[in-house]
């Protein structure tokens, strides 16, 4: 916020600015028709002009939120965990282990 001042000569020069809070968007993830919430989910706020904005992660109860906004055009991306692939070689008999680990990438 910028405002035209006036400044006198002497004395003090009062200027009062309102400022206005940005915009909260709120929500909950949830996986298709299960309508229970869906705990850490990555949800990314891209801008107008495709830049992201903020990524925020879903809590147990499923919410994400993004404060001080601009007013304007965003588009919200909701994903699940990245796809990890590795390689399996199955021995033919008994019972063979293969564990996997998702994580979000720099987490």
């Amino acid at each position: 916020l910028a405002l035209p001042v006036e400044i006198g000569g002497q004395g003090v020069t009062r200027a009062d600015a309102a400022l206005r809070a940005g915009a909260l968007v709120r929500g909950v993830v949830r996986a298709g028709s299960d309508p229970a919430p869906l705990s850490d989910a990555r949800v990314t706020l891209i801008d107008a002009a495709g830049n992201v904005v903020a990524t925020s992660t879903t809590g147990e109860d499923g919410v994400y939120a993004f404060t001080d906004l601009d007013a304007g055009e965003y588009s919200l991306l909701a994903t699940g965990y990245p796809p990890v692939a590795g390689s399996l070689t199955v021995t033919g008999g008994g019972i063979d282990g293969h564990d996997i680990e998702l994580a979000h990438p720099g987490e």
